[in-house]
Parts: structure tokens; sequence; C-alpha cells
């Protein structure tokens, strides 16, 4: 499609669209939904958001200059446009792959990313933050905040609100809401008064009349106090929502998010003000692609697919493995699980984070929606309210993304940990996570909560294995989390069926006389039975074993296969400081083994954009660089 596009092409910078012509900026919002359809349909990323915002990129650079006003798009998911208008379409073709450009926000990027975002709710801290600089550094820019209606869950967006009425910096919330439906009559008056509570002649007017009544001897502290009274009671009528003017904002909307020309207007009034204000804008995720327009959930994030049909014409990045193509993913496998679970302990509840079906929960909702949460974006409190759950016998498991509890782990260490609670904690998306970029990557979980009191933390390496440690899970009475990757299972072997012993792990692989061993986390079992074939190669015998448990562990078994082995490598798909590799280099240290012990992490500095086999060969976790690492060792 970048044929036959005749403005997007000559978009170099967001000054280049502020001379077109309103008839222009449609036919550029045509233009840039057209090359984002083009584009996502080969490289995948998340379609129906960025395609419901195509209009308001387009009015936010039209009002402001970006980089001096900045624009800090809340999740990030939603800046295809964004990229688009600010230098980045000849490099638009390389989105989400290796040595191309992000799919969020990077301020290594681009000047015009002013701050990275990746997960939700965080947009409004940032903005007030960089405005507060701004201020104390003398300058006049602006900051402006888009924030979804599903990441306004999140608690850390009403504390920045609080925090910014406190302020009065002017601050531009731009309330972003694709799913409210707004009356005709209700909406058109609302419009209007929220117009003109934008013009600067009403703010003088306001201001003047409150300072006027303030003034009127005997009477005047009464009057004022009973015309704001009456203020708020007006605009609780005709306002949809008053509670940020209650926070010390001026509110405008609801607003037609794909009105170029009057999104403009509205954004040109606030840009005067000088005062914070929430504008609240209603777009339709999906819009001008009918397929997602119809089921923007289905489409919100997609792998490669056929424009015209709609259906996936490559295999998934999840299904890369030869020998697993038929293969449960992961999230499949623990979705079957959790509801054959369910069927024979009514104890057992779960909660998530606006990731039914990410996580696989769909299933045990339609099973079981009386025993199904879905607490919105936001974690901190799924987490402390699955506590809650427990305290009252229940047994929760909480479905979250690895990158995600990371928005928790007070709540987990806090209110969960210190009261020694059964709550189970399935950590989907471990390890490494293709195409999104560092703030996805499931690498912290390991290092963050091995030292959480009680919490046991297992890692499986296929769907039985997953299966069983779901059901052990059950019947502790302490927390336990369980990681697994975004992959598929592998075929089935023996060794995933044999009973769990805490604190073990099982061979996967004996060789006779070997002297080497490679203990691993499960989701890296392909790797190190690749990494064996390339060292039997060399006439290098393997034995490998799935740690299965990262904590608690068996330490004397543990001290036990390192001095029974010249070489020991530990693979760890998670970061390497504070992780399970230093752990057990130090207990082979105090326990004075005789074997040499090496492992493997993923370093400080991360390198996180492309395919998940593209993501282990850079980080020296794929099964040729875990065989070079060995027969160097040798």
């Amino acid at each position: 499609m970048k044929e036959k596009a005749s403005l997007l092409p000559r978009i170099h910078n967001p000054q280049d669209i502020k001379n077109l012509s309103f008839g222009e900026l449609e036919l550029l919002a045509e233009e840039i939904r057209a090359e984002i359809v083009s584009t996502v349909s080969k490289t995948g990323g998340h379609l129906a958001s960025n395609l419901g915002v195509v209009e308001l990129s387009i009015a936010l650079h039209r009002v402001f200059s970006s980089p001096e006003d900045k624009i800090v798009w809340d999740v990030g998911h939603q800046c295809y446009a964004h990229k688009l208008l600010t230098g980045r379409y000849e490099a638009f073709s390389g989105l989400r792959k290796r040595g191309g450009i992000s799919g969020f926000p990077k301020r290594a990027e681009s000047v015009h990313d002013v701050f990275d975002t990746g997960h939700a709710s965080t947009s409004i801290s940032a903005a007030l933050g960089l405005l507060a600089a701004e201020r104390l550094r003398g300058g006049r820019g602006n900051a402006v905040a888009v924030i979804g209606d599903g990441a306004l869950t999140g608690g850390l967006a009403y504390e920045a609100l609080s925090h910014a009425g406190q302020l009065g910096l002017p601050l531009v919330v731009v309330l972003n809401d694709n799913k409210m439906s707004i009356s005709p009559n209700v909406g058109g008056l609302s419009k209007y008064l929220s117009r003109l509570s934008m013009k600067a002649k009403y703010q003088l007017f306001r201001r003047t009349f409150d300072s006027t009544v303030k003034k009127i001897p005997y009477i005047g502290g009464t009057l004022f106090d009973w015309v704001v009274r009456l203020k708020r009671a007006v605009k609780a009528v005709f306002y949809t929502d008053n509670f940020f003017v209650d926070l010390g904002f001026e509110y405008a909307g609801p607003i037609d998010g794909h009105n170029i020309q009057y999104l403009t207007d509205v954004f040109e009034d606030v840009r005067k003000l000088g005062r914070p204000v929430v504008i609240h804008v209603i777009t339709r995720k999906g819009k001008g692609y009918h397929r997602a327009e119809q089921d923007p959930g289905l489409w919100h994030g997609v792998g490669a697919f056929s424009p015209s049909e709609g259906l996936p014409d490559v295999p998934s990045p999840q299904s890369e493995a030869k020998d697993g193509e038929n293969r449960p993913l992961f999230t499949e496998a623990f979705s079957k699980a959790l509801l054959n679970l369910g069927k024979n302990d009514e104890r057992l509840v779960t909660v998530t984070a606006a990731m039914e079906k990410g996580t696989g929960l769909s299933a045990f909702r339609e099973a079981f929606p009386g025993r199904f949460f879905d607490v919105g974006i936001a974690e901190a409190h799924g987490v402390c309210f699955a506590a809650g759950l427990a305290v009252q016998g229940m047994r929760p498991v909480t479905a979250f993304y690895s990158s995600f509890i990371q928005r928790a782990v007070d709540q987990v260490i806090h209110d969960v940990c210190l009261q020694n609670l059964p709550v189970i904690f399935a950590l989907d998306r471990s390890g490494f996570v293709p195409e999104d970029g560092e703030t996805h990557q499931g690498l912290y979980d390991i290092a963050l909560f091995r030292a959480a009191p009680g919490m046991s933390i297992l890692a499986p390496a296929g769907e039985k294995e997953l299966a069983s440690m779901l059901a052990w899970a059950l019947r502790q009475e302490g927390p336990v989390m369980i990681r697994y990757p975004k992959c598929r299972c592998p075929p089935e072997i023996p060794a995933f069926s044999e009973e769990l012993k805490p604190g073990r792990g099982v061979f996967v692989r004996r060789a006779r006389g070997a002297g080497v061993l490679i203990a691993f986390t499960g989701g890296l079992y392909r790797e190190v039975i690749d990494a064996a074939e390339r060292l039997e190669r060399e006439g290098i015998e393997t034995d490998l074993y799935n740690l299965r448990f990262i904590k608690p562990l068996d330490e004397d078994y543990l001290a036990f296969l390192f001095d029974s082995h010249e070489v020991t490598l530990i693979a760890e798909e998670g970061i390497r400081e504070g992780g399970f590799g230093e752990y057990a280099a130090a207990l082979a240290r105090d326990r004075n083994c005789r074997g040499k012990i090496k492992f493997l992490a993923v370093e400080e500095v991360l390198d996180t954009l492309g395919t998940r086999q593209e993501l282990l060969a850079a980080n020296g976790l794929d099964g040729p660089s875990l065989a070079k690492t060995v027969s160097a060792a040798v």
C-alpha cells in the first residue's frame, strides 16, 4: 500500500501536517490506516487499538509541537500512527522485527517518543513529571497523556490525577474511550458546555466573577459557597462525569474522536487554557478494517494475516519448533488442567487482570462464571483480592503475564507471603516474549520472588508436568508460583509424568558415564536437547536435568549432582543477577563441590526484539550456544 500513498511518504516530521487542509488530513488518515493494516498483516502487532486512534494522533500533532510538547501514550500499543507521523514511514515495514522499530514508544528510537511505555496506567504520572520538570527549567512546553478507558482502571492513574489536580499545572489528559455509548441529546449538550468551559474568555469571566462574589461584604463567603454548589449540581446533570472536575480538572467531552477538525478546535482551546484538563474522546477500535471493528478483542494483538481473508497465513511465532507444531501452547495446557481441577475442587477460583483470553481462562469462566474474577488492569488489587479469597478458604489461581506481576510485588510479599496464604500464581509469558520488546519480557520473576518468604517456584517443561504442578499447588498451604513460556509444549516423554518430589527435579536424559550435566529451567527443554545432541557428535556425553523446582530446593541432592559431574552448566531463562544460577553457584562454593560450575542467564542489558528463537540465540541460550559453552568448559 505504500505505492498508493500520496501524502504519507511526504510526512517526515509532525510539522509537515500543520499546513495541510482538513480534506488532506482525512486522506492522510486513510493512508495511515492502509499502511497499518498492510504492515501488521505481515509483521503481526496491535491492530484494533492503532486503527482507533488515527484521527486523534493527527489532531494531536496538528496542534501540539512535538518534541517540545510531550505526548505520552499509555501502554503504548496504539502508537503506530504517531510513529508514521514522526518520520518513521520508511522504517515502518520493520515493525517488531529484529533490527527494526519497536511496537511501543522507545526513547532510543526517536526524540518524539518521550517516555518508554509498555504497561498500563503510567502515562498521567509520567506526563505530569515531564511537565513539572519543564516548568522548573523555565520552559513553556505542554504535556499530553493519552490514556484509554481500560488503563484508567489502574490505581496509579488515580494517584496521578489527584496529584495533578493538586499541582494545578496545565496537564492535558486525553481519555480515549472506545466502549462508552453516549445518547445524542445529552452528548450534544455536554459537548457544547465543555467547549464553552474551555474558552479563555469564559475562564477570565469565571475568575472575575468568583473574585467579585467573595468581596461582597458579609455574605460574600456564603454566596460563593452556594454558587460553587450550584455549579456542581449543574455539572452533575449535564456532564457525563464530573469526577475529574472534583479533582481540579476542567472537563471537555464526550467528543467524536474521529472528527479531525473538531478535535483540532478543542485542542487549540485547551492549549491556551493554562489549567489541567481532561478531554474525553469517543473512538472505535479497529475503525476502517471491518473485521477488527466487529471483533476488536480478537484483533487486538494478532500474528500475520491475510487482509482480504482475515485468516492467519503463516505459522504463529509460538509454533516455531518443528517437532511440536501440533502440540498445545503452554497457555492451552494450563487452561485444560485448570478446568479439570475446577470440576473436582469448588474452592478453586481464578483471578486475572484484563487478560482472560491471553491467560487461557475463558474456558474456566464459561464453566464456572461465579468463580472467575477479572479485576481490570489492576494487578496489585488482584493479588490483594486473591489474598482475601484465600483467607476465607478459597484456592485462588491468579493468572498474569510474568511481566505484569512486577506491578504487584508489594502485594505478593506483604499480603500473600508474609501471611503464608495459599495463592497460586500462574505466570504466563515467563522468559523470552517475541516481538514486543523489553517491557514485555518475563525475565525478572525468579530474581524478584526467590526471596519472597514461603514462596514455592516451579517451572514445567511439558504439558503433563504443568498439570501435575497445578494439582500439587492446590494441595499446599502456602503460596506457589508456576512459570511457563510463550511457546508450544514439546512432545511428551516419560520423565514429564514422573511424580513431583518437592525440591527435586527429574532427568530427561541420562548418558552412561557422562561427565557433563546441564540443569535447566523447564522452558529451555528443546534447547538443551539440541545442545546434548551437538555435544554427543563431539564425543561429549551429557546428562540433562529438568530442575522443576526453583524454590524450595533439596540442596543436598543438588550438591551431590555437582559432585557427580566434572562440569555442570545451569541454563536459566531469566535475568542473571539474583537468579537461580547465582544461588546454585554459591551453594557449590559453600559445599566445596569438586565439579566445575558454569551458568548462563540473561544479562542486564537486554536484547529483546525478534522471535523467541532469535532472542534465545542473541542471549546465548539456544542449543548451539549452550553446546559451545559446555565444550569450552570441558
